[in-house]
């Protein structure tokens, strides 16, 4: 017997029983679903920091008061905030005279506060305050308008960048350019709206207004910690740029060669090893808890193998009886049974792409579903399949014909 004839003959027999074969599928169906649905929501988290969280630029890292070590635990956060000092404007500037394998040298700061056009007021509104080179380091990028300027940084000047969506609700039916706004009661004027860049997690990332660092230092007070944004030259000095801010920052802060680093310095490779070390531990658990219904699924086909062999007993004599090996009977049930199962596989990634969608649109949570997963969920759910009609199908091919037909 041929695999399009077994296959053929095991199509014939699920749809011979179609309530029974959709009952059989139910475990398999879930099991499949439950774990692309967790895959899921894991990948598209992961594909979220890579794009927006540890895309901090080309060739860029941070310099701030904490390290991605710091938040590992509440005591070493505690111990840090002890510890480190504030990075001010003084350190990006030193940076920025340092040259070397250093590029780039921006700053940035942030704050919450309330705008108000006219009649309309938005409250907690995140604020943004950063040098122009920001822009280029993280890639922002204006719909209408432009960003700030190295004149507008060094005069101070009172003139923001707003988001998208800070735009549409303060000027749902006029252009934004050129208007006086209100941040904590005072004017600025909106020289550019930023690109829309969508939400995540629920939070829009378009609701926002940014000033000029010079400006928002001398409104909210310089004794406060900015992020200082470095690149190196190039990808090759990108190490050599890290090792020269560190060496730089160590000095201002006069350490000794023994003591640990008084300031945090962040790479995207610390951030997605994080997201690695969390995430790494909750995706295995959370795959392995939901197999567990892939185990029962597969139980479940076996045992409703083991009574579509009793129920064929008579068919099976029939057909060794015209000359059917025991290999033919093997590979016919054992047809049934992985094709059960791919069915369910395939169903169960079909409902958990379905539900990922639902998720992403209602609650703005980024899901992402690689194909090699989908790869992997039909490998596996087509294993089981065969695993589990392994002896009923050996049970099947060991029949004597004989008796078969006898069977009533």
């Amino acid at each position: 017997m041929s695999f399009y004839e077994a296959l053929k003959l095991a199509l014939a027999a699920i749809l011979a029983h179609k309530l029974r074969s959709f009952l059989t599928l139910l475990g398999v169906i879930f099991g499949v679903a439950t774990v692309i649905v967790v895959v899921s929501l894991i990948e598209g988290f992961n594909a979220y920091v890579d794009e927006k969280i540890a895309n901090i630029g080309t060739n860029a890292f941070s310099v701030q008061r904490f390290s991605i070590e710091d938040f590992s635990s509440v005591e070493i956060l505690n111990a840090a905030r002890r510890r480190n000092k504030e990075v001010t404007i003084d350190d990006l500037e030193a940076l920025k005279a340092r040259g070397g394998f250093i590029k780039e040298v921006g700053g940035r700061s942030d704050s919450t506060g309330d705008i108000k056009f006219g009649d309309k007021t938005l409250l907690n509104v995140q604020i943004k305050a950063t040098t122009p080179n920001i822009a280029d380091i993280e890639k922002i990028e204006a719909s209408n308008g432009r960003y700030f300027i190295n004149a507008e940084e060094e005069l101070r000047k009172y003139v923001c960048f707003i988001g998208s969506e800070t735009a549409e609700k303060l000027f749902p039916t006029s252009n934004p350019l050129g208007q006086i706004i209100k941040i904590d009661g005072r004017t600025f004027q909106v020289i550019g709206v930023g690109k829309a860049v969508g939400s995540a997690f629920g939070q829009s990332r378009d609701m926002y207004v940014s000033m000029p660092l010079s400006t928002f230092l001398s409104i909210y007070g310089k004794r406060r910690s900015i992020n200082i944004s470095v690149t190196s030259a190039s990808p090759a000095t990108y190490e050599d740029a890290i090792e020269e801010a560190r060496t730089l920052m160590r000095v201002r802060r006069k350490l000794s060669s023994g003591e640990k680093d008084s300031f945090g310095i962040v790479t995207p490779n610390a951030i997605n090893e994080l997201r690695d070390k969390i995430f790494g531990t909750i995706q295995v658990v959370a795959i392995g808890v939901t197999s567990i219904s892939l185990v029962v699924g597969g139980i479940v086909i076996m045992n409703i193998m083991l009574v579509s062999v009793t129920e064929r007993t008579k068919e099976i004599g029939i057909r060794k009886s015209i000359g059917a090996k025991q290999l033919d009977i093997l590979k016919q049930f054992l047809a049934e049974s992985t094709l059960l199962a791919l069915l369910g596989g395939s169903i169960g990634i079909l409902i958990a792409y379905l539900i990922a969608k639902l998720v992403a649109v209602a609650f703005s949570i980024p899901t992402a579903l690689p194909l090699v997963w989908v790869t992997i969920a039909l490998f596996v759910s087509s294993s089981v399949g065969l695993i589990s009609g392994v002896y009923p199908a050996w049970k099947a091919a060991r029949l004597d014909p004989i008796e078969a037909l006898r069977a009533d």
